[in-house]
């Protein structure tokens, strides 16, 4: 089915009443075990396991810092809030250091320069990333850059 493109002619096609729309899948099983993202993984330097779900406003994501790993500096247009599940490091969001652990919440902001520290020598550390990425890309506004290689 084709998907209707909406213009400002079309306004008065906006209802109070929404209809619900049985999705593809409600359920996605076992994330870790589909398999970590390979391009994505390379590109992040860190294992990252995407969440497959039809979602058309906010993504989920599972990262894994390993012991002692430093992520590449980036920022993108998108909202992100991290939920440690495990472990203990610190996000830089542009000049600030916030440190977190096991059971915290990281806000970072759009635009935001940022990276992740995992501060253990020993053990990895283990978040949920949840970020407004796919609102961005269906409104054509997403980006991301990594620093060094978009400027």
């Amino acid at each position: 089915m084709e998907k209707k493109q909406f213009s400002s002619k079309d306004f008065h096609q906006t209802y109070a009443r929404p209809v619900y729309v049985k999705p593809a899948k409600l359920l996605h099983k076992n994330v870790e075990q589909a398999g970590e993202h390979q391009q994505f993984s390379a590109e992040r330097k860190h294992p990252v396991f995407f969440v497959d779900l039809p979602t058309k406003n906010v993504s989920m994501t599972i990262g894994g810092l390993l012991p002692g790993q430093l992520t590449n500096r980036h920022r993108h247009t998108y909202e992100t809030v991290l939920y440690v599940l495990e472990g203990k490091g610190y996000t830089e969001v542009e000049d600030e250091r916030v440190e977190w652990e096991a059971g915290d919440a990281v806000y970072i902001p759009g635009w935001a320069w940022h990276r992740h520290q995992n501060l253990s020598d020993i053990a990895p550390a283990r978040y949920i990333a949840c970020e407004n990425a796919p609102q961005l890309q269906n409104l054509g506004v997403a980006l991301r850059e990594e620093e060094g290689r978009d400027l």
